[in-house]
């Protein structure tokens, strides 16, 4: 089974509503976080944001 982990807010630290696998690969993607009501543009690869 492959390791999944939640995104972090990069603004508030806090866990978003979405998770990522090792293979997945983001770009351009609109991350809304639910505490402190802000979206950003994130790039994901490899586990890192």
């Amino acid at each position: 089974m492959m390791k999944c982990e939640w995104i972090l807010c990069p603004v508030c630290g806090s866990k978003t509503r979405n998770k990522i696998r090792k293979d997945t690969v983001w770009e351009n993607y609109p991350l809304y976080c639910p505490k402190c009501r802000q979206e950003r543009l994130i790039k994901v690869d490899n586990l890192k944001i």
